[in-house]
Formats: structure tokens, sequence, C-alpha cells
């Protein structure tokens, strides 16, 4: 496992200790599921993957979601970014139910308000890391913000990488253009599947810090998957599951609180 330093906490005052983060004032939502339950086979092997989850994702909030291999949480990240259907339920990204769109027009708002941060990385081969980066924009015919673009690139350290292709690329930096790609179109929400989990320390530890910047400074919504404790504390919550169901919750999560509720759930 890819060991990553836990972020600093805030600190204030003159004796210098740790202090919580501001309460924040109550958010819209940039993301809801209801009911949402995901069945997978049918009868003697039907396997019930999400069953009736409920989960609110208020606007500019980092959440982690955690929980034992087979628990459903890349599964619900999945659906709740429409990359998969609900067999029931539904699931909404702003006020729009994703479960009512057809194909063409949940395809649009993927492109439009969500970046979704895949394991597999999903690149184009043909197109070179810069290209990849920016392909959404491209493909919604939008100029990109070059502040922004910089910021990000710089920040996952692609800099002299750029006109490289994927086969010309470790596996850590297929994983930091993914990353790039998702980010850098602003979007409302950005669903990320274990983020750094192909990066080594450094790399993973940068990524993370400014995935919470971007939260924390420009008000970015994100929903991370991942297994590894350190890396839930970047987040403002951890949302635990269990067999397909929401179990418990977290606010501002320490190393030692959250690998006591995931040996609890894997007892």
């Amino acid at each position: 496992m890819t060991t990553i330093v836990a972020p600093e906490p805030a600190i204030s005052g003159a004796a210098g200790a740790a202090t919580e983060p501001p309460p924040r004032r109550a958010a819209r939502l940039a993301a809801r599921a209801e009911g949402a339950t995901k069945e997978f086979g049918a009868g003697a092997t039907r396997v019930v993957a999400l069953d009736h989850v409920d989960l609110e994702v208020p606007e500019g909030e980092f959440t982690a979601i955690m929980g034992p291999s087979g628990s459903g949480k890349s599964t619900l990240l999945y659906c709740m970014a429409g990359l998969e259907r609900l067999t029931y339920g539904h699931v909404f990204v702003g006020d729009v139910d994703l479960t009512t769109l057809d194909d063409r027009r949940l395809t649009q708002l993927r492109r439009d308000r969500i970046g979704f941060v895949f394991q597999a990385y999903n690149l184009v081969p043909t197109l070179t890391a810069a290209e990849n980066i920016t392909l959404p924009l491209a493909i919604a015919r939008r100029h990109p913000e070059q502040g922004w673009l910089d910021d990000v690139i710089d920040t996952v350290g692609l800099r002299d990488r750029l006109h490289h292709r994927p086969a010309e690329l470790s596996g850590g930096q297929q994983q930091r253009v993914a990353a790039a790609r998702a980010l850098v179109t602003k979007p409302a929400i950005v669903f990320a599947d274990e983020p750094s989990g192909n990066l080594d320390s450094r790399s993973g530890a940068q990524l993370l810090e400014f995935m919470r910047r971007s939260v924390r400074t420009y008000g970015q919504t994100i929903v991370m998957v991942t297994h590894d404790p350190i890396i839930a504390t970047y987040a403002d919550r951890v949302v635990f599951l269990k067999d397909g169901r929401i179990v418990d919750g977290m606010q501002a999560p320490t190393v030692d609180r959250v690998l006591s509720r995931m040996s609890s759930l894997e007892a």
C-alpha cells in the first residue's frame, strides 16, 4: 500500500494547538442518492450491491467513502456519477434526477457537470497527455482557463510529460493525467475512485492536497472512494458502507478513529 502522509491539522492561537475547521454554513446539495438500490444477476445468482442507500453530498465538501471489500462503495460512486444505472431509487446531481435521463442527455450532463477519476485511467492512447487533460473541454468546445490549467498541471507534476502519449508514461503518470482531466473543467462535482492508488507517496500527497485545496479555496465538491485511513483524513467527512448500506459517518476524520471504525466493520 502506498504510504501517504496525513495532512497537517489547522494551527491557531499562541500555544499552536490544533483546532477543528470552522463550521460551515448550510450548503446546497451537489448530489444525493435516495433509496439507491443496485442489483446484479437474478435468481440464485442475484447480488444486492446497494441496498436502499440514502446519501446527501453538500456543495463545497470533500467526502470519502470507505468500507470493507465488496461493501458497495465503488458501485455507489459509479451510480452517483451516472456511469451505472440503478435498479431502483434515484440519484441527483444538483436538481437533475439522473434516473430520468436518456443516454444522450446523461452523457451531456456527465461531460458538462461531472469529473471522474478512474482507477483504470481511461485515457485515449492516440492523444498526448496535454490533449487527454483538455479533452473534455475540447468536446464541449470550451477554452481552458489557462491559470487553472497551469495550476493543475504543475500540481500533478506533468509539465515535462505533456507531449507524451499514455504508452510512454508510467502507471502513476497516467493516473495523474486522469486526475488532471477530471479537475481541469472545474465541474460541479468530482468523483474519484482511489485517485492516488497508483502514485508514489510524494505525488499522492500532492494530488490529495490539491484536491483538498480545490474544495477549501474554490468550493469544489469531491466524493472519493478509498480504503486507506490516511488518505481519508484529507476529506471533511467519511461515510462508511457495509453490505451495500451506509452504517456510519464521521466528521473531521483522524487516522485512529477511521482505523477503529474500519476494524469494527471488518470484524
